[in-house]
């Protein structure tokens, strides 16, 4: 395969997606890790018929994404674009044609030559020379992000211990998990924090049912803690810096992938109903013993290193992209 013209990373740095907040999240997880000064996202609206098609390049790709990307297209390229989805992952491709470093996050459905790299969950089964796999996703987890989410919200960390944070989203097709089940959970916990003490916290998501919110309502009620369910600021970052115990539904890989980033054991929430790549992805944590089934609600303290993919992705990317010249006696030169 044939790279353009190496450069090193610089300030400008094109993070390209369909603008959804999950793809957003892992681009800029991505760009943060690898320390870019800054970071242009230049809005895609993207047109008939490549926004069906994306990411195949068609006749007349230029205009895919309006007016606007194809002026940004005609100016300064960046030295790197950071694609993810499939609509970013056509502009990476529009972007890297101009001479940009590429790097596609997610697999594209088409074949991984078409960027510099394809950083793709390994649920995804994806191959290739230019293929760096992960387990999970890209996400802005870690030390120093949970120290500032501390900071942020002190309020939480001042709660009766242990804190049990729920993280909950809402029941898909590969993982139908039910309310019924949510409700028993709750009810132990309740009787738990009860006698022993503690405190129950829980956030929902864009995509949890309102028949799942009501249950979350009617748990956390004249319980220490707090449900954020979408009214005033977003404690979520708050939420994963607190929590002595994390509860996840099995349905979002995003989800899963940031409550392991901490260093808190996580439970998950009837694990034996999620198939497909979800699936796939739960039984690769179960097996690492990242993760236990929540079981009877006794939600028993374990060690389990932070999963922390970004990271290591970053330092893959920038080992393959920028690699380190080298002395004639074989010692990198810095």
């Amino acid at each position: 395969m044939s790279f353009p013209q190496q450069k090193a990373p610089d300030s400008t740095t094109w993070l390209l997606t369909d603008g959804r907040a999950g793809n957003v999240r892992q681009a800029a997880a991505l760009a943060r890790a690898l320390g870019v000064a800054a970071a242009v996202t230049p809005a895609l609206d993207p047109a008939a018929p490549w926004r069906w098609l994306a990411p195949r390049r068609l006749p007349g790709a230029a205009r895919a994404f309006g007016p606007a990307f194809a002026a940004a297209l005609a100016g300064t390229i960046p030295a790197l674009a950071i694609g993810c989805g499939r609509q970013g992952a056509l502009a990476t491709r529009l972007v890297g044609a101009h001479g940009a470093r590429t790097v596609q996050v997610l697999d594209p459905r088409i074949d991984p030559r078409h960027w510099d790299l394809v950083v793709a969950p390994s649920h995804d089964r994806l191959r290739g020379a230019n293929v760096v796999p992960m387990l999970g996703s890209l996400n802005p987890v870690d030390d120093a992000w949970l120290a500032d989410a501390s900071a942020r919200f002190p309020a939480l960390l001042a709660l009766p211990r242990p804190r049990i944070v729920l993280l909950v989203g809402g029941p898909t097709r590969h993982a139908p998990w039910t309310t019924a089940a949510l409700q028993v959970l709750l009810a132990r916990l309740r009787e738990r924090i009860r006698a022993e003490g503690g405190s129950l916290l829980a956030t929902a998501s864009r995509r949890t049912p309102a028949p799942v919110a009501a249950c979350l309502r009617e748990g956390l009620r004249d319980m220490p803690g707090l449900l954020w369910d979408g009214a005033g600021d977003n404690p979520y970052a708050g939420l994963l810096a607190c929590a002595d115990r994390l509860v996840c539904t099995p349905d979002s890989v995003n989800m899963l992938s940031e409550a392991c980033a901490t260093a808190a054991p996580v439970f998950v929430l009837d694990p034996g109903c999620a198939g497909g790549r979800i699936g796939q992805f739960l039984g690769a944590l179960q097996d690492r013993g990242r993760v236990r089934a929540v079981g009877d609600g006794s939600l028993p303290s374990f060690a389990a290193p932070a999963l922390r993919e970004t990271a290591r992705v970053a330092a893959e990317v920038r080992r393959r992209l920028w690699p380190q010249p080298v002395d004639g006696d074989g010692a990198s030169r810095c």
